[in-house]
């Protein structure tokens, strides 16, 4: 019967046989169906069905808690058996059970716990199921935790090793989504173990697909066919899938490729507390102007991905550069270019205690179910933190860690692929910049060559609508007496786009062009920008994708320089 069980149902049920332990958090999908196989079909039930009428339906109690609903059964019987238990403790005690059970944790502790002990003296197996136990022992430092968490804690560490209960049938099952939202004390305990619960992979989706729906009633509302809908909805749950699925016959609604992502893509920024977002973008590499050593580097990657070559593909890239040089836009149309999704996250941080691990745990675990995805980070100096930072209680460092291992996990290689953005990469710690983390460093520069210039005022002349009377480029382009940036070249089009519309004028003229650039001067930060380009160059991991007046420079001058900078800027 365990082999009919899913891999994790089967762990669980491994170390429950082992008789060694008792109590068990699960986590993770934990509020979606459980596909049960049985004579080659294969059944859904929401999981608290599955605990208690297949996992434990030998079970002679079984019981479930949460703070919302109070104590409630599984069936007629066990309810009975314990309403007649209440009524002796209340003729013995003076209380009032029997009328109304309280609500409150410890309360309800207090009463199961007498309850639990005069069943299992009776030689009756029971099993405890409670939901959102991160509402019950929530995450707290030690010195923070209330009276009622402490008392709660203290019950379920009990029950975890008291020598009554293991040597009896009797399990506790705890229910959360973020093992990181449970009192850290409970989950380290040696008499608790955790089970995590994952989102469903492809052939999970696409059983569930093939059992949901006949074929000929699917071929009526979807365009989309059943292995590439299974294959397009990576990162969502049973539920999701039969939200969709019931939306479509429903009202009727044809389910194309594109009304797909769109669905997939708000569903998965709600299931995500929208800290993620995806990134669209229908350009590709070909937009990017200039930076044609990163492009063709960045090519051989999305040719790798596209032959299926996972295995070759860096685990993450440091793109690093001065401020205006295309950074984000390169990585979008890397995105648009390999047809995978990209997503960028959002500020996952909480003044609340526990929430931000809680946060990041499901930020992380969509990740591992959306494969293969690219996760853009702008500003990954700032955003990631390190293992050294103080002063809020431990969580900057926990948040660093739990990344920092997430990301040297060599089974994602190829299937999650970071993009770390920064114009400050000496300020990022080295255990996210190694080997075997984000691999590949690549610096961008503003253009160098005038064939560099020209190519970046065509893009930028596309991007912002510039329609000029005759073919021209401004003399200060084609000379580059000043270093445009992309940024720049784009904020000076559209200054030349406003002068020509002041003047009453449809296109613009060469005139106007070279009146804009001469007057324009952009933001001129030499010290900042240049610390920002030599430590790109000393970031560089590939000496083919510098500029040829950087590869000759000696280091060790670079580095010296890098360092009177940093004494300049305050």
């Amino acid at each position: 019967m365990i082999d009919n069980y899913p891999v994790w149902a089967q762990e669980l049920a491994k170390k429950y046989l082992s008789r060694t332990l008792n109590q068990f958090i699960i986590h993770g999908n934990v509020h979606d169906l459980v596909p049960i196989a049985d004579n080659g079909n294969t059944s859904f039930q929401r999981l608290k069905t599955f605990l208690a009428e297949d996992f434990f339906g030998g079970r002679d109690i079984v019981i479930f808690y949460d703070r919302a609903s109070g104590i409630y059964f599984r069936d007629q019987e066990s309810q009975k058996d314990f309403s007649r238990a209440i009524s002796g403790r209340d003729s013995f005690a003076g209380t009032e059970y029997a009328k109304k059970l309280p609500k409150d944790p410890v309360s309800v502790f207090s009463i199961l716990e007498q309850y639990f002990r005069s069943r299992v003296d009776q030689k009756k197996s029971v099993a405890l199921i409670i939901d959102f136990a991160n509402t019950i022992v929530p995450a707290n430092e030690a010195g923070s935790i209330g009276t009622e968490d402490r008392n709660s804690l203290v019950y379920l560490l009990k029950w975890a090793h008291d020598p009554l209960f293991l040597a009896a049938d009797f399990t506790t099952i705890l229910l959360t989504e973020n093992l990181s939202d449970l009192n850290h004390t409970l989950v380290q305990n040696p008499y608790s173990a955790d089970v995590r619960i994952p989102l469903p992979d492809e052939k999970d989706r696409l059983t569930y697909i093939e059992e949901e729906i006949e074929k000929d009633t699917y071929q009526k509302f979807s365009k989309v066919s059943k292995p590439v809908m299974a294959q397009m909805t990576a990162g969502l749950g049973y539920l999701k899938l039969k939200s969709i699925l019931s939306n479509a016959i429903q009202n009727s609604e044809t389910i194309t490729f594109d009304s797909l992502t769109n669905i997939k893509k708000e569903l998965i920024e709600a299931e995500a507390y929208g800290l993620l977002e995806f990134v669209t973008s229908k350009a590709d590499l070909d937009s990017v102007a200039g930076h044609t050593k990163v492009k063709t580097h960045l090519r051989a990657a999305v040719h790798a991905l596209k032959k299926g070559r996972r295995d070759v593909i860096p685990m993450g890239y440091l793109i690093c550069g001065p401020v205006g040089t295309g950074k984000t836009y390169l990585v979008t149309c890397f995105s648009g270019e390999v047809g995978i999704p990209m997503v960028k996250l959002k500020n996952f941080r909480s003044q609340w205690q526990g929430v931000t691990e809680g946060n990041l745990e499901k930020i992380l675990g969509l990740l591992k179910a959306m494969a293969p995805v690219a996760v853009m980070i702008d500003e990954a100096d700032a955003y990631l933190g390190d293992r050294a930072a103080s002063g809020d209680s431990g969580v900057s460092s926990r948040v660093f860690s739990q990344i920092a291992t997430f990301m040297s996990d060599t089974q994602n290689r190829g299937k999650i692929i970071w993009f770390l953005m920064t114009a400050r990469p000496d300020l990022m710690p080295i255990d996210l910049k190694r080997q075997g983390r984000a691999e590949e460093h690549i610096p961008l520069f503003a253009p160098d060559t005038e064939e560099e210039r020209r190519e970046l005022f065509e893009a930028m002349k596309k991007k912002t609508g510039l329609e000029l009377s005759e073919e021209y480029i401004p003399k200060p382009v084609l000379k580059g007496d000043l270093p445009f940036s992309g940024a720049d070249m784009e904020a000076a089009l559209t200054r030349a786009k406003f002068k020509t519309a002041s003047e009453g004028l449809e296109k613009t003229t060469p005139d106007i062009l070279d009146s804009v650039f001469l007057d324009f001067l952009p933001p001129n930060y030499p010290e900042e920008v240049e610390l920002q380009t030599l430590t790109a160059v000393t970031e560089c991991t590939s000496r083919a994708l510098l500029p040829e007046r950087f590869r000759k420079l000696d280091r060790g001058k670079i580095l010296k320089r890098i360092q009177e900078l940093k004494k300049n800027i305050r």
